[in-house]
C-alpha cells in the first residue's frame, strides 16, 4: 500500500484546510487509516484515526474542531480542519495498517504535508 498526501498550506488562526490521503496497491487489506503530525523538536503524535468499521479516534487537542473521514473504503482519508491555531503547524503524515495475511501485520506512512498557522 502507498499513500499520497495533499492539501497542506498555510493559513491564518482560525481558518481552515482540508488534508487528503490516497492510498493505492492492496487497499482491501487496509484495517485502519490516519493522521499523525510531527512539529519541530517534538515527537509524531496522533491526530485522528479511523477504522475500517467506521470507529474514529481523535488527539484531545483537536476534538471538535478535525474531522476525519474515508469513502470508497478507506482508498481516501480526508482531514478537515477548523479553528486553526499556531500550535497546529508541523508535517503532517497520513498512515495505514492493516493485514497482509492473518498473521502479519504492516504498517506504512505517506511522505508529510506542511501545514503551517500564522498570521
Amino acid at each position: 500500500v502507498q499513500l499520497v498526501e495533499s492539501g497542506g498550506g498555510s493559513v491564518q488562526p482560525g481558518g481552515s484546510l482540508t488534508l487528503s490521503c490516497e492510498a493505492s496497491g492492496t487497499v482491501s487489506s487496509i484495517d485502519a487509516m490516519g493522521w499523525y503530525r510531527q512539529a519541530p523538536g517534538k515527537a509524531r503524535e496522533l491526530v485522528a484515526s479511523t477504522t475500517s468499521a467506521g470507529s474514529t479516534n481523535y488527539g484531545d487537542s483537536v476534538k471538535g474542531r478535525f474531522t476525519i473521514s474515508s469513502v470508497n473504503a478507506m482508498n481516501w482519508v480526508y482531514l478537515q480542519m477548523n479553528s486553526l491555531k499556531p500550535e497546529d503547524t508541523a508535517v503532517y503524515y497520513c498512515n495505514a495498517r492493516g493485514y497482509e495475511s492473518p498473521w502479519k501485520t504492516y504498517e506504512t506512512w505517506g511522505q508529510g504535508t506542511q501545514v503551517t498557522v500564522s498570521e
